[in-house]
This record gives structure tokens, sequence and C-alpha cells, in this order.
């Protein structure tokens, strides 16, 4: 495997850190998966760069930025700028992809939008409810054809709405940060790795390109 780090020209702004995760053979040429963190953190956080490194040991292409705005149309923009980086720096006939973050990404562009994994997504914090209904609303709006998998530690049966097939890895005893009492960081994160890359293979093998998009909301 190689790691690459990339830069994003983003406007006149400074560029986005980005890297490149190459597996050393690859085994799904036409399925690449991009991966983002939520409201805080960057690309360095310990599930992305878990997740990222294994799913390219498995032979997908990874990629990985950090875009720190909140606002959803600065982020928008800077998928763009992602994708950009896609069409120059990567094959896109054999590694097409979209940006990710589940609002941002249908947004973007729905109709290229294959399957979205989201870790730790709350649609619903505890009694903020009505705060977060567009947040729900983006998800619901996915199309039948696009593939959704939630990865939590919390209790939330929202997905249950949505028109998307979902499925879903519930964490025992797993808070929202998806730290589990009793267990060691490392075999909670293998467990999300191994429950990942399964299900990416079983989308794969049902459509002929695959553009997923690695939603980790915090």
């Amino acid at each position: 495997m190689e790691t690459l780090e990339r830069f994003v020209p983003f406007g006149v702004k400074k560029p986005l850190d980005a890297v490149l995760s190459v597996p050393a053979a690859v085994t799904s040429p036409r399925t690449a998966v991009i991966l983002t963190h939520g409201a805080g953190g960057d690309m360095n956080f310990i599930h992305l760069v878990s997740l990222g490194q294994y799913l390219a040991s498995q032979g997908f292409i990874c990629l990985r930025f950090t875009c720190k705005g909140l606002n959803l149309g600065y982020r928008v923009k800077a998928y763009r700028a992602v994708w950009v980086l896609n069409e120059t720096d990567v094959n896109t006939d054999s590694f097409p992809g979209r940006s990710m973050g589940c609002r941002a990404a249908v947004a973007l562009d729905d109709a290229l939008v294959q399957g979205v994994i989201c870790l730790s997504f709350p649609l619903h914090p505890p009694g903020q409810t009505h705060k977060h209904t567009q947040r729900t609303e983006d998800l619901r709006m996915l199309s039948e054809r696009v593939r959704v998998l939630f990865v939590s530690g919390t209790d939330d049966n929202n997905h249950k709405e949505m028109k998307a097939s979902t499925d879903v890895l519930w964490l025992q005893g797993g808070s929202h940060g998806l730290t589990v009492k009793g267990r060691s960081e490392s075999s909670v994160l293998e467990e999300v790795n191994l429950k990942v890359i399964k299900w990416l293979h079983e989308q794969k093998d049902s459509t002929e390109y695959v553009l997923f998009i690695m939603c980790l909301c915090w």
C-alpha cells in the first residue's frame, strides 16, 4: 500500500489537506471510497485513518481529506474541489468517486451517489428532534437505489423512514464516540472495519460503478 499526501486547490484560500491510500493490488477497480469527518476533528481522526488503511489493504482505493467549514454551502464547494483532484490525480474511468458527507453529497449530485456510510450519525440527538429536522430529511431524500450503512452505538430508529436501502451495525454498549466500556479501542475499530469491508463487497457486486461516501459525524 502506498500513502500519498495531496493538497487540494480551493479558491484563493489555503488548500485542503488530503491523503490518498493506493492499494498494492487493486481488487475492486470500479469502487472508490472517499472519507471525511464530521463537524469536529479532521482527516486524521483515528476511525478514518484505521478504516482508510484497512480498505486500502483490502484493495480499495481511498481518499480522506480535511474540511473545517461548518457551512453546508462551503462544504459542497470543498467537495467539488476534491472531485476535481480525483479527475486529475486518479483514473476516473476506473475509480469514479464523489464527495462525502451525506448532506453535501446529496446537494452535489444525488445521481452519482451509490452508497453512504455513516459512522455514529446522530439523526436526532436526545431531546433535540426539532433542531435537526433537515439532517434527517436529507437522508430520507436519498433515492431507493442508494445503499446506506449506519454504524452506531446509540438507538435511533429514524433510518426506518428512509426510502434508501439501509443496513445497521449496532455496537453493543457503544457510545456516540463509538467507544465501548470494557473493550479496547483496537477491537472496536476491527469490528467496524470488518463490517464496512463486508458491506462494500456486497454492494460492489450489484452495480458496475460504485461511489461510496464516508460520513463521520461528531
